[in-house]
């Protein structure tokens, strides 16, 4: 028999190290078990689907040959429910015992729900899995009037699948903009005025005091903290992820008060043979030289190929191990202009930003005299020179205006070796 290489979690990250691992290890045994009930998917394009713009099928990336031509043991709707570290032991809510030389847990998260009263009705949605999209698409399409709650990505993707529905909606932040840890007003605005333009209006200062609901357990409508009342017979809720490690309970690996698991830039935990990536990772970012969380999809499936790849060298002890050093971009098809954040935008101690037209704007986070992250709305050519900037560790501190030019010189910027 092969060294055995278990991964729980079948999303992006998660296939991708058990591609890494066979295409590393011809001879490996390989498990994915997922309590998903269909092989993985493009997260991304579900939102397309919701929006009634693609048919169900382009959505799926795997069928479940592609597990069988690798010889990779898929189990569906397969519930973990205790690892044991100590005998390297998964079971399952089948009463199977599953052994394992490594283990990655690649499980992601599940959508928080507001603790106010009536959010369990029905007619509230959550947006994560494809199955949540085909729910939420059958509801929008008669729907008439709505409600967003959420001022984050995943938020406004729920208040543009309102908008591609005809569901007149308003969209309810505590804050005095969308995404107000890495938009100033001024760029938030931009985004503001599109979502008007779909019938979406932002109200600010707002939320959630509770929900209405009708003797059918149907949603009506939405109170706010200001007492104001806004109809909705469709409910969109994004305010974040609980994280799916509950069964990692009594494992000792290493978790974060909401639940994270914590890895170095290996994407090793504290406990031997057993590794994590994704949504659910706080790992210690070299580039930022801080511990971070980052769920977009290209950074998931990059440290999916990490963890894959350092399974199989530390099994062997040989050649080198592989280190996450990804600077990770999100991007928004949903308006008349693009839109992409990179990196971490939401942190640093400076940050330049500059409006060039009434759809583009820029906005670049600095650390320590570094490029972290930033946001791009209307022009995305500079994203490619800024995120070589963030990855190469550039000391930018002046020259930092440079950065807003609507041509970026990479040879204004000098090189950590060459400022040494």
């Amino acid at each position: 028999m092969g060294t055995s290489h278990v991964i729980i979690g079948d999303g992006i990250a998660g296939s991708s190290a058990a591609e890494t691992v066979r295409e590393a290890d011809p001879d490996a045994d390989i498990t994915v078990i997922t309590d998903e009930g269909e092989p993985l998917y493009n997260r991304i394009l579900i939102k397309e689907f919701a929006k009634g713009k693609m048919p169900p099928g382009p959505i799926s990336i795997h069928d479940e040959d592609w597990y069988t031509d690798r010889d990779v043991d898929l189990q569906l709707n397969t519930h973990v429910t205790r690892i044991d570290t100590d005998a390297h032991e998964i079971h399952t809510h089948r009463g199977d015992t599953i052994e394992y030389d490594t283990l990655l847990i690649a499980t992601g998260g599940t959508p928080t729900q507001l603790p106010v009263p009536g959010s369990d009705a029905r007619g509230i949605h959550h947006f994560w899995t494809f199955e949540d999209a085909r729910a939420i698409k059958e509801h929008a399409e008669r729907a008439e009037t709505g409600a967003v709650i959420g001022a984050g990505l995943l938020g406004i993707d729920l208040a543009a699948i309102c908008g591609a529905q005809d569901v007149r909606a308003h969209y309810l932040m505590r804050g005095n903009a969308w995404w107000r840890y890495a938009l100033s007003e001024e760029g938030a605005g931009i985004i503001h005025e599109a979502l008007r333009e779909n019938d979406v209006t932002p109200v600010f200062g707002s939320g959630v005091d509770r929900f209405e609901v009708d003797d059918r357990g149907r949603v009506t409508g939405v109170v706010d903290p200001n007492g104001e009342r806004f109809d909705a017979d469709f409910v969109g809720v994004a305010i974040g992820l609980n994280y799916n490690t509950e069964f990692l309970q009594g494992s000792g690996i290493e978790r974060t008060e909401n639940g994270s698991v914590v890895t170095d830039e290996h994407m090793r935990t504290n406990v031997a043979d057993v590794y994590a990536a994704g949504d659910l990772t706080y790992f210690y970012d070299v580039l930022i030289e801080e511990m971070a969380q980052n769920g977009a999809w290209g950074s998931a499936k990059e440290q999916g190929s990490i963890a894959g790849a350092n399974m199989v060298h530390d099994q062997r002890g040989d050649g080198e191990e592989a280190t996450f050093e990804w600077v990770s971009s999100y991007s928004i098809t949903h308006f008349d202009f693009p839109f992409l954040s990179f990196g971490h935008p939401t942190i640093g101690d400076d940050s330049v930003e500059r409006k060039y037209s009434d759809t583009e704007w820029r906005r670049v986070a600095i650390k320590d005299g570094r490029v972290v992250g930033g946001v791009l709305i209307g022009d995305l050519a500079p994203q490619s020179k800024l995120k070589r900037l963030a990855r190469d560790r550039v000391d930018v501190s002046d020259t930092k205006e440079l950065l807003l030019e609507e041509t970026i010189d990479l040879e204004n910027f000098e090189a950590p070796e060459a400022s040494s």
